[in-house]
């Protein structure tokens, strides 16, 4: 029977197109319309001379939607919703990060204008780093919320009481949702009612797990009224309608949301949810021309792309082999700068107690077993090259951007395409080559390709290693297991 295509809103369905080959699209940053020479100056600073595709095109876009000051949007009508999905690796951190700057630039008063939620504390890391390099020098404030340090001392960081009231300390505030519910709801003077950008990066993950509710609670308290004495109630948001002569006379700040992520969900019902305003997808996910103009077939269903630099192979292999394939390829094969994936936090400790009985691998773990300090300092070694071999889970390596990584190894082949889009994302990252291999049991290998197959993914190639080549380390690896199983005890 013919698929039933699903019935696509137009801005899903006729997305702005961004060029997926990030090294022949460069685009210098001079050339990019109305980015503040304060910041061209930064940017140079920091060794960028040009932008990736999908920066050249969504910062104009964002600083278009506000290039009426940040009051209004454009025209006086209020700014379209904006949705990125790309690649990991391709810069979307950047394509919020300056124009949400530039913006806030000439901001007075102190009030939270920005608010970016992440699911991990890592990545809010990493994106709170980028906002404090552009913001240095400018007065506007960042504070990262992410529970890291104790909730009275965050409280401290964002709001001041005064004898007129509280006020902000924050212009642009980092967070994780849980977090950021709780300043939301316990935080006295903490407000969001002057809020003009919400970011949402990784807004799949954002919209699918139990996040949706504090996405639901940021809008709310981005439309509570204030108790304040009446020069105040100018600002007062109601929330959106169609514009009337009554609403059109007081200035209020809109609210816009801005979504990023590799794997942004084409699921209308569930983007429904986020209850977006006119809005605009810039994508780099959709199928290669023919020369002759016509759709490349083999492209037709591609849902997801993966960066261009990466090659991909999977091993066919049987439980009790996988460990000897790692060390295989560690030892034999010398890959260096290898992150190396399971399905579970114990799987990960096991394997790294494995690995380091074994001996003759720098090795290290990477999981929420750890405290964050000690997750820092393992990632730094890593990117120095000190350590070979990290072993981690899912959620820790979501969306963070880990310099050098040559090898993705899947120990435990994932059950969903998107965390295999996310996990092999961390290699070939900035238009760099990297190789992804995957280790699938014998059991799961039709699943595995068709999943792969069904996304558009058709270049895995097969690479089979031959049980000769693990049997010198047999030996080894049985006495490995004994310490192991000794230290266990």
């Amino acid at each position: 029977s013919p698929q039933v295509q699903p019935f696509l809103p137009q801005w899903l369905a006729q997305p702005k197109r961004v060029q997926k080959r990030i090294k022949d699209n460069l685009c210098p940053i001079r050339d990019v319309p109305g980015i503040h020479p304060r910041l061209l100056k930064k940017l140079q600073m920091n060794g960028i001379e040009s932008f990736f595709p999908v920066q050249a095109e969504v910062i104009p876009a964002i600083l278009q939607s506000a290039s009426n000051g940040y009051l209004m949007g454009q025209g006086g009508y209020r700014p379209k919703d904006i949705c990125v999905s790309a690649p990991t690796g391709s810069g979307k951190t950047l394509s919020f990060v300056i124009p949400i700057v530039q913006v806030l630039l000439d901001r007075v008063v102190c009030h939270v204008r920005a608010l970016v939620v992440l699911p991990t504390k890592e990545l809010a890391q990493q994106v709170s780093k980028v906002f404090n390099i552009y913001t240095d020098g400018t007065g506007l404030k960042v504070v990262l919320i992410t529970g890291q340090k104790s909730f009275a001392k965050e409280q401290e960081m964002l709001v001041r009481k005064k004898v007129t009231g509280y006020c902000s300390l924050a212009d642009i505030v980092v967070a994780t949702p849980g977090r950021l519910t709780d300043h939301i709801n316990q935080t006295p003077g903490f407000s969001l009612t002057q809020l003009r950008f919400l970011i949402v990066d990784e807004a799949d993950r954002m919209i699918d797990d139990m996040h949706q509710n504090c996405l639901n609670q940021i809008v709310k308290a981005a439309f509570q009224v204030e108790n304040y004495s009446g020069s105040n109630m100018l600002f007062q948001r109601t929330k959106p309608g169609p514009i009337t002569a009554a609403s059109s006379c007081s200035p209020q700040i809109p609210l816009q949301k801005l979504l990023f992520s590799a794997t942004l969900t084409q699921d209308p019902e569930k983007l429904q949810q986020l209850d977006l305003f006119q809005p605009r997808l810039f994508t780099s996910v959709y199928s290669e021309k023919n020369r002759d103009g016509t759709e490349a077939e083999e492209d037709t269903n591609n849902k997801y792309t993966l960066p261009e630099g990466l090659s991909q192979c999977y091993v066919p292999c049987d439980l009790n082999s996988k460990p000897l394939l790692l060390l295989y390829f560690m030892l034999k094969m010398k890959f260096t700068r290898v992150l190396c994936f399971t399905n579970s936090r114990e799987a990960s400790h096991r394997l790294f107690l494995l690995v380091q009985a074994f001996g003759g691998v720098t090795v290290a773990e990477f999981s929420s077993r750890l405290p964050p300090n000690e997750r820092q300092r393992t990632m730094k070694e890593f990117e120095q090259g000190k350590i070979q071999l990290l072993i981690s889970t899912d959620a820790t390596a979501r969306g963070i951007d880990v310099k050098g990584v040559n090898y993705v190894i899947n120990y435990d082949a994932p059950q969903f395409i998107r965390t295999y889009i996310h996990r092999v994302g961390r290699t070939a990252r900035a238009g760099e080559a990297g190789v992804a291999f995957s280790l699938v049991l014998r059991i799961q290998e039709r699943r595995f390709l068709r999943m792969l197959r069904d996304a558009g993914i058709q270049d895995i190639k097969k690479h089979p290693v031959k049980g000769n080549s693990l049997k010198p380390l047999v030996q080894q690896y049985e006495g490995a297991l004994c310490k192991l199983e000794k230290t266990v005890k």
